[in-house]
């Protein structure tokens, strides 16, 4: 956990705006490994060691906790943050650790059904004096979440690509979409589906902060030594290579609609990696990352 803790203060004194915890159980790669800070104690512990990011978990599945439990742990967390906490919601996906702790898998369609019923809940406990809700796999009678957070609204993400229902559920319910490696042509294709559900349910998509994550490996043996037989998937979406070719992939994306791009790191921790990223992507002198 010192490592992690580390981390994260280097982030912060680099200048970068957003720092994030992930929710899985085992490491989400190829290799498997049960290496994982529980998520929500991880959230907790952002905040209480950091001064000036954004604390953030991209993403936390809404299969693991009940949307009304996740909402007062935010809650909190906002708190001990003093404002800067921000919550990041999926359907979830890696089914390896939902067979081990014996976590119920449902179909995708069921998975993305939750989804959209857990993110109205959450926003309306988090927004709201008192939320009723009668869904199909939640129901809320005149719930509260008190204290209320610290943040008047505090923003609620929502992440994953699927372009026919997840992206739907961001237009109605979202205060930020965040995407995970894709290419900067795929994420400017789907950021164009994201506005035409929002024309749909009458969203103006300016409310709405479109993210992506990519990942960051400036050599080829650093991309396997991260993702291990999953480097491939992911060198598309991976800053790599000269600082120019690093700051053109960012431009690209920003020119496809991002308004954030956030490195997601892999242990082995490479402070000299991020501190490369951070001068060679201005991140100072943007006051964001």
């Amino acid at each position: 956990m010192r490592d992690l803790i580390d981390v994260w203060h280097h982030a912060e004194a680099l200048g970068f705006g957003w720092v994030s915890v992930w929710d899985h159980f085992y490491a989400a790669d190829a290799s498997g490994r049960p290496e994982c800070f529980e998520a929500v104690a991880a959230h907790a512990a952002l905040a209480c060691e950091t001064s000036t990011v954004t604390c953030g978990c991209l993403v936390y599945s809404v299969g693991y906790r009940h949307p009304t439990v996740l909402a007062n742990a935010i809650a909190t967390i906002d708190h001990l943050s003093g404002g800067r906490a921000a919550l990041g919601l999926g359907a979830g996906w890696h089914q390896a650790e939902y067979d081990a702790y014996g976590i119920p898998f449902p179909s995708a369609g069921v998975r993305l059904a939750q989804l959209d019923e857990a993110a109205q809940c959450c926003r309306g406990l988090l927004r709201d004096e008192s939320t009723t809700f009668d869904g199909e796999y939640f129901q809320l009678r005149d719930a509260k979440c008190e204290p209320r957070p610290f943040q008047e609204a505090l923003p609620i993400w929502i992440g994953g690509g699927g372009e026919r229902k997840t992206l739907r559920t961001v237009a109605k319910w979202a205060d930020g979409w965040n995407v995970p490696f894709v290419s900067p042509d795929e994420f400017a294709r789907k950021r164009q589906v994201l506005l035409q559900h929002c024309e749909d349910v009458g969203r103006d998509p300016a409310e709405i902060r479109c993210a992506v994550n990519v990942a960051l490996a400036w050599k080829d043996e650093d991309l396997v030594e991260q993702f291990d037989g999953l480097a491939e998937f992911f060198r598309g979406a991976a800053l790599t290579g000269s600082d120019e070719e690093a700051r053109d992939k960012v431009g690209r994306y920003i020119e496809g609609g991002a308004d954030q791009v956030n490195i997601a790191l892999r242990a082995p921790w490479q402070p000299d990696g991020l501190e490369r990223a951070a001068a060679a992507l201005g991140v100072k002198e943007q006051g964001k990352s």
